[in-house]
């Protein structure tokens, strides 16, 4: 069952109103069954089991090093080595949004990405691949000169006035994230845990989800932002809840890969962090996520094959 997108934004109103999700008529301690499918590049891809989206960092910033590929044979490297292990998505980005960090203009964000979007596409010309930009003029010349399939807007559209538009005319689908930094910068550190986190981060998703629909973008993917300006507490009452941002009526991706929230919560390295993240990616797919944006291809491929066997297993009688 999928929502209509104009009932999206008018049911989780009157959630936020009622505070109580009797009035769904549904058992939010698990997700509901929706079937979902993305138009990748004029090809309908099913969510019927979930995809790992694997990240190659065209930059020397980005937080896990490992993951950093800022030249021609280290790109070659990564991508063909992600697709070895079964990645779905290739997710591409070239300006870190790591905390503190001062974003790096336009033009060197495109030379970045044309770098590592060129050899892709000579590697695995028909990948489906994502671009990690919060510039709507960034997003549109990747579709149109390299043929990317998604956009992953980590700021959700709040800085960049035309990152809808674009969307809706490139008809593309598109990550939607949710952030608890300001409208001004997505490199702020958080200082205090986000009042109304919950309350707040639903009535902002439907909002925009329903603005999206009525522009007549079809194929919208919900991120719920983990890190991006919110404490380690917010994050992990964020993921004990995540199920029910199924309520919202689209695919779930989750990026928890060797963040913050794991490292300092098992005072580890991000480099140290990778059983913490199979851990939170094995909470995430028993929860319904469609996506997980990941480092480690091979180990979040191996959690989706576990997890879909338990599930399937789970209606079998004995």
């Amino acid at each position: 069952m999928r929502l209509k997108p104009i009932c999206v934004f008018f049911l989780i109103t009157l959630h936020l109103v009622k505070e109580e999700y009797t009035i769904y008529l549904n058992d939010m301690s698990t997700p509901l069954p929706h079937s979902y499918s993305l138009n990748l590049g004029g090809r309908l891809y099913p969510l019927d089991k979930p995809l790992v989206m694997g990240i190659l960092n065209a930059t020397q910033e980005s937080f896990y090093a490992t993951s950093r590929s800022f030249s021609a044979e280290a790109v070659r490297v990564r991508v063909e080595t992600m697709l070895a292990e079964g990645a779905h998505i290739i997710d591409v980005g070239a300006c870190s949004t790591k905390p503190g960090l001062v974003p790096i203009d336009a033009e060197e964000e495109m030379r970045r990405l044309s770098l590592a979007l060129a050899i892709i596409r000579d590697v695995a010309p028909d990948a489906i691949v994502s671009v990690d930009t919060f510039r709507a003029s960034v997003a549109e010349w990747c579709v149109k000169e390299y043929g990317v399939q998604i956009i992953n807007d980590v700021a959700g559209g709040e800085l960049d006035d035309e990152m809808f538009d674009t969307v809706a005319r490139l008809q593309v689908p598109y990550i939607l994230t949710h952030s608890c930094y300001s409208n001004t910068s997505v490199n702020n550190s958080p200082t205090a845990q986000c009042e109304n986190l919950w309350q707040k981060m639903m009535y902002s998703l439907a909002e925009r989800i329903s603005r999206l629909h009525l522009m007549g973008v079809n194929d919208i993917i919900v991120d719920p932002g983990f890190g991006f300006g919110k404490t380690l507490d917010d994050n992990y009452h964020l993921l004990a809840h995540l199920e029910e941002l199924h309520l919202l009526g689209c695919p779930l991706l989750t990026g928890v890969s060797r963040k913050s929230m794991i490292y300092n919560l098992l005072n580890c390295t991000p480099e140290e962090a990778l059983n913490g993240t199979t851990v939170l990616h094995t909470i995430a797919l028993m929860k319904g996520t469609h996506i997980l944006r990941v480092h480690d291809v091979r180990a979040a491929v191996e959690a989706v094959k576990i997890t879909e066997k338990l599930k399937s297993s789970s209606d079998t009688k004995l």
